[in-house]
């Protein structure tokens, strides 16, 4: 009986929610379940949230135990996001439905117009309720980059290539994930479709005039509105409008993106672990340019030494817009507003 005492005593007590704001840095995770280190990592101030991967998923209960894990570290929840766009790009997919490439969608457009825009809320809907279901609060979807037959990354990831179907089809998805009360984000801001070249592993370079990419692959950011939570930019250089990446431009972000199109919402850059992202140099330096530039958050994916160290020297300019953006795309923060 006193072994058993003596054990008992040492074990430790689970540790309350950190409450404090969420923080600019989207992290990652390793595996099934959060290692002690995870768990201190998501709890810097600086952190304010995570997405998950194909790794983090084995069945709809463990990732369920996962998010409820993620919210329950922070007060207010971190935002847990996913990319589950369907086609190539669905992280989730035994025990999920199969989402077939929002190219479908745009197909069944020009045969039936009427049928398209409903059945793209239903997908919306059924992406959203199945990722509800689970705990994740926002999905890395839709794609708005035009299908101009360039971009092998892109691909059959576009609806269509008239930006007017575009919008329409991505209104409908992101109606549909609303009503299931999931976040939704455009990409890739102003457009990734004409560069042939993948962000991943090069430097895409479009070489098109202002004045068409305003008219073409950047319209539908304009014409979408508040049904548009968040935005992504793309890691892609436009020469003629300025020589730095979009998610590094204040003139693609603010002068275009925030003043011209009007838009208010989230901006989260793209992963900064990608090859396009290292111009702008170390970790540290691509983050704070990100910021600089207009973005509310940045992601970095696939390297927890980078974020460790990205955590260790990032100051991050004060963003009085933040909590804002935030609550009106993640669900456990309107939840925690209404309480």
């Amino acid at each position: 009986m006193t072994v058993g005492r003596k054990q008992s005593s040492r074990l430790a007590a689970p540790q309350p929610p950190a409450q404090m704001p969420l923080g600019p840095v989207i992290a990652d995770v390793a595996g099934l379940a959060l290692t002690p280190e995870e768990r201190e990592r998501l709890r810097h101030p600086l952190v304010g949230g995570v997405i998950l991967f194909a790794r983090n998923y084995e069945s709809p209960d463990q990732l369920r135990s996962l998010t409820r894990d993620l919210h329950d570290l922070r007060d207010p929840p971190l935002l847990v996001c996913v990319d589950q766009e369907g086609g190539r790009v669905q992280r989730f997919r035994s025990g999920f439905s199969r989402i077939a490439p929002m190219r479908e969608l745009g197909r069944l457009w020009d045969r039936d117009v009427l049928a398209a825009v409903r059945e793209a809320t239903e997908v919306g809907h059924l992406i959203g309720s199945e990722l509800r279901a689970v705990g994740v609060d926002l999905s890395f979807t839709p794609v708005l980059d035009l299908d101009h037959g360039a971009s092998g990354v892109i691909g059959d990831r576009a609806f269509h290539s008239d930006p007017r179907v575009v919008a329409l089809l991505a209104k409908s998805l992101n109606h549909g994930l609303l009503l299931a009360g999931v976040g939704n984000c455009g990409k890739h801001f102003p457009g990734h479709g004409y560069a042939n070249a993948d962000s991943h592993v090069a430097m895409p370079v479009d070489r098109r005039p202002l004045a068409q990419i305003l008219a073409q692959d950047a319209a539908p950011y304009g014409w979408l509105g508040r049904s548009l939570g968040s935005v992504m930019p793309a890691h892609v250089v436009y020469p003629k409008v300025d020589d730095q990446p979009a998610g590094f431009s204040r003139r693609w972000l603010q002068t275009i993106l925030r003043r011209r199109l009007k838009f208010d919402g989230l901006i989260f850059s793209d992963d900064l672990t990608m090859e396009a992202a290292t111009v702008a140099g170390g970790i540290t330096a691509r983050a704070a340019a990100a910021l600089f530039a207009g973005c509310d958050m940045v992601l970095v994916c696939n390297r927890p030494d980078l974020v460790d160290e990205l955590l260790a020297g990032l100051t991050a300019p004060r963003n009085r817009h933040l909590a804002r953006r935030l609550s009106a795309i993640h669900p456990g923060l309107r939840e925690t507003a209404a309480a």
